[in-house]
């Protein structure tokens, strides 16, 4: 009786528990990936800034929501502040970086994307300093418990959010005008514009919701973990890069797919202790053998 007892265990901690964690985790990957997805859908580029409207919608979340430097106030508006904040952090990287190198070669935006988060960074750094920070989890408790598996209802919050904006971009782009928009605006700018759709009206929505998106990401993200200047650039972009790449670049539902995979390979490979760093590997190595198998990914199209 011993024997399948300890069996039992040993599979809910070292399969049901990282399966579970990990797909939660994944869904924080494929949130920030959305926002990726739908940028390189309506812009051809690679947003590096995009982790960044995350911490700085955190971050404004815990000012307001603790009153640290600001007037305290409820959480949920604190929560709506900081989903404005990254928005129009977005907004203004659109309106003073990214249009004025609309003609300039996509590498240089992609770049600036860079300088942007790098400079959002050290700018966290001059007001935050170092110290690593807590926040307040939108729902306390935990819904399940039992034996090694563990579950919060903020991570029931992270999924469920995740599920919502999935299906609802992906509802966006294949059935409203602005959404096919956008998806011509990236293919054709110039026929587009004779048509009469603005571009850079449609860049702006673009940002925006990008933004929204990453914000989101951030707020859900913080209460999970200790949090600091950069935070998401620093462990969420990679991961949901890849997840995005690994998805398919053109594909919203593969972004979701993506980071729910990224995000249970991840936890698998912290399971090998006698690896450190083992986590990255394995995702870079499926990362590498998706690429050489479908480059466009799992559910991508050629562009």
């Amino acid at each position: 009786m011993i024997r399948p007892m300890l069996l039992a265990v040993n599979i809910s901690q070292d399969i049901t528990t990282p399966l579970v964690s990990g797909a939660i985790q994944g869904c924080v990957y494929g949130l920030l990936g959305l926002g990726l997805v739908l940028l390189y859908k309506g812009n051809r580029i690679f947003n590096f800034a995009q982790g960044e409207f995350g911490t700085v919608a955190a971050f404004v979340v815990l000012m307001f929501g603790t009153g640290l430097g600001v007037p305290k106030l409820p959480y949920p508006i604190a929560i709506v502040l900081g989903l404005l904040a990254g928005t129009l952090m977005a907004l203004v990287t659109e309106r003073l970086v990214i249009r004025p190198l609309f003609r300039q070669p996509k590498v240089t935006m992609v770049v600036a994307t860079a300088g942007v988060a790098l400079f959002a960074i050290q700018a966290e750094l001059f007001f935050n300093g170092t110290n690593g920070r807590t926040a307040r989890p939108i729902v306390s408790g935990r819904a399940v418990s039992s034996g090694g598996l563990s579950i919060t209802w903020q991570q029931v919050v992270i999924v469920g959010v995740l599920a919502t904006l999935a299906v609802g971009s992906a509802l966006f782009f294949s059935r409203t005008q602005t959404g096919v928009a956008i998806l011509a605006v990236s293919q054709e700018p110039t026929a587009t514009s004779l048509v009469g759709i603005s571009v850079h009206r449609i860049s702006a929505l673009t940002w925006g919701m990008a933004g929204f998106l990453g914000s989101v990401a951030g707020i859900l993200l913080a209460p999970t973990t200790l949090f600091g200047p950069g935070f998401m650039t620093t462990s969420a972009l990679i991961p949901a890069f890849t997840a995005a790449v690994f998805g398919g670049i053109t594909s919203l539902p593969g972004a979701f797919l993506g980071g729910v995979l990224i995000g249970i390979a991840e936890q698998f490979g912290n399971q090998i202790e006698a690896f450190p760093g083992a986590n990255r590997v394995v995702v870079f190595a499926l990362l590498l053998a998706i690429l050489l198998a479908r480059p466009a990914g799992l559910l991508g199209k050629e562009a």
